[in-house]
């Protein structure tokens, strides 16, 4: 095999990394089919919704209710920045810290999955069932 053979095989096996890096990078956090059946780490994000009782403040549909509608706040908050408010709450604006509370924290990924799922239209439905 020549150097040149080579150079083009490394340049073609780089290019083709990349591409896919790029596409999975793209690549929504949740699965859903039908709206409403999600993956099983996205089901593990809805159940820390729940044992969080996230809804007291954001709305069992999470449109909003004394905290802000997170359907149209996950559209612009990052991931970091979601997780840095979940993390370590905004007392000057209400939100509480679940830093400390182990279901909600160990399940962040999750957590975001769902809501941006939920910000995406993909999960149409807040009340969620895992894919079978």
């Amino acid at each position: 095999m020549t150097l040149q053979t080579l150079r083009l095989r490394s340049l073609l096996c780089l290019c083709w990394l990349l591409c896919g890096a790029a596409l999975a990078a793209d690549a929504p956090p949740y699965k859903v089919v039908e709206g409403y059946k999600v993956d099983a780490e996205t089901m593990k994000g809805f159940r820390a919704w729940r044992t969080g009782a996230c809804d007291r403040c954001h709305g069992a549909n999470q449109e909003g209710m004394v905290g802000p509608s997170l359907v149209n706040s996950l559209k612009t908050l990052s991931k970091d920045e979601f997780v840095k408010t979940v993390r370590d709450g905004r007392l000057d604006k209400g939100m509480q810290s679940f830093g400390n509370n182990e279901a909600v924290m160990k399940n962040i990924d999750q957590l975001y999955a769902y809501l941006k799922g939920r910000s995406d239209g993909a999960i149409t439905r807040a009340k969620v069932e895992e894919i079978k």
